[in-house]
């Protein structure tokens, strides 16, 4: 499905002739789906091998609205995300088999505007896809929004480790440091949580006590150099936000 349109009310007409860029490492495929674009009078088509070098030297010589990637064939998601730093007005959409929860919300934070699947959807549908992505829109089924929506509840965490890369903290400890590396003060956290700010300042002095530090902004600093981000399930609080609790975890 298509989401909101751009918030400034701008739109393309159907009949704007839509800058089309395929990027995929297998040139047969690529072949074909230039050839099925092409029979569009709106899109202009072009190629280009599925690697950051040949990307980027084709979008400053020529530019583009929509690049479609081969999501089957990237390693991970850093050429979307290096698109979107180094080219915000051009829109990628990732091409994949599947649509599983891992790579969805990746290929989102990573930049991608869309997500579809290419050998079980219909031809025409990957048009409608390209023409909404063009008019600044974003395209993903009610599966993948689920995905979005779940990823957005989650209470994230911080893995902090020592030298050795053993895990020093509990998984309640480490959303507490995920909340305080994004700023958060203990009433904050305690929202967050649902906790009391009692509660929250018993696992602050458990955890300068484990990471062996006495601040917050040397836990930040801490976190910063030691921990790894991770998405964490929600850790329910069984005391209610207005009642202190020595451990939840």
């Amino acid at each position: 499905m298509c989401s909101a349109k751009l918030t400034n009310g701008t739109r393309v007409l159907e009949s704007t002739i839509v800058h089309v860029l395929v990027a995929d490492s297998g040139p047969i495929q690529s072949e074909l789906l230039m050839r099925a674009l092409k029979s569009r009078r709106d899109f202009q088509v072009s190629a280009v091998a599925l690697e950051t070098p040949a990307l980027h030297n084709y979008l400053q010589s020529n530019g583009a609205d929509v690049v479609l990637i081969s999501g089957n064939r990237l390693p991970d998601m850093s050429l979307v995300r290096w698109l979107r730093l180094s080219y915000p007005r051009v829109a990628s959409v990732l091409l994949t088999e599947s649509d599983d929860r891992e790579l969805v919300v990746s290929a989102l934070r990573a930049g991608a505007k869309g997500i579809f699947l290419f050998t079980h959807t219909p031809f025409a549908m990957l048009c409608k896809c390209i023409q909404c992505i063009a008019r600044g829109e974003v395209w993903l089924n009610s599966r993948q929004m689920n995905y979005v929506l779940e990823a957005l509840a989650e209470v994230p965490a911080l893995r902090v480790v020592n030298t050795n890369g053993r895990s020093l903290l509990t998984p309640r400890e480490e959303q507490v440091v995920a909340l305080v590396a994004d700023g958060l003060t203990n009433r904050g956290i305690a929202a967050e949580l649902g906790l009391s700010e009692h509660t929250v300042k018993k696992y602050m002095l458990r955890i300068f006590d484990k990471v062996g530090i006495s601040s917050r902004v040397e836990l930040v600093l801490y976190a910063m150099s030691h921990g790894e981000n991770r998405p964490a399930e929600w850790l329910p609080s069984h005391n209610g936000p207005n009642h202190s609790a020595t451990r939840t975890d």
